[in-house]
């Protein structure tokens, strides 16, 4: 008889954090002054003369909003999306109450605090992403030469088809592939390491 013990520590799992503490607003973010440099990965190490001093400045300013905030910010989207959802029930009728139905406990409040998040977020990110370099290729693709410039101009714009669609009491199946739009692009730029 072959017997194997597996050692096993403590779990730790963290409880996600109540309502009233996750939802909260987000304080004005203010870039700061870093020694922060982009990364240029193959294919980017290519496209190195492209990129200006306006692309570095715009990503080091959006890594640093993305390191303080972005992670608060999706939690906060997904817990507004299922809290609109969760006190109507499953095959709740349409004009019974629907997670278009703001008024049931506290959800109104909630959509107001994160779409304003939302909302300061793509203020901040507007002119950042605006700013980067968007280059055609050969073929007449359009591509930003600075590694994850993409990913922070999708993430912008979904962010903002987020809040459009929450402020206009669109069901949460309408809104939730730009949701997880954020969440991919959101991934991607943290999976890249660029904002280490």
């Amino acid at each position: 008889m072959i017997a194997a013990t597996v050692a096993t520590g403590p779990v730790s799992r963290a409880d996600p954090l109540p309502d009233h503490e996750l939802i909260q607003p987000l304080p004005a973010f203010v870039p700061a002054p870093s020694d922060w440099q982009p990364k240029f990965p193959f294919p980017y190490d290519q496209t190195r003369s492209e990129v200006t001093e306006a692309d570095i400045t715009a990503q080091r300013e959006m890594c640093q909003w993305y390191n303080a905030q972005y992670e608060t910010l999706r939690n906060q989207i997904d817990r507004v999306q299922f809290n609109r959802i969760t006190p109507n029930g499953p095959g709740v009728i349409t004009g019974a109450g629907s997670d278009w139905d703001y008024s049931i406990g506290d959800i109104q409040r909630q959509v107001d605090i994160v779409t304003a998040n939302i909302d300061q977020s793509v203020a901040f990110l507007a002119p950042r992403v605006q700013a980067l370099t968007q280059s055609r290729n050969y073929v007449g693709d359009i591509h930003f030469p600075i590694y994850e410039g993409e990913s922070f101009y999708l993430l912008w714009q979904h962010l903002s088809n987020v809040s459009a669609g929450i402020k206009a009491h669109q069901p949460a199946w309408f809104t939730g592939p730009s949701v997880q739009r954020v969440k991919r692009w959101g991934s991607s730029i943290g999976r890249s390491h660029v904002c280490d």
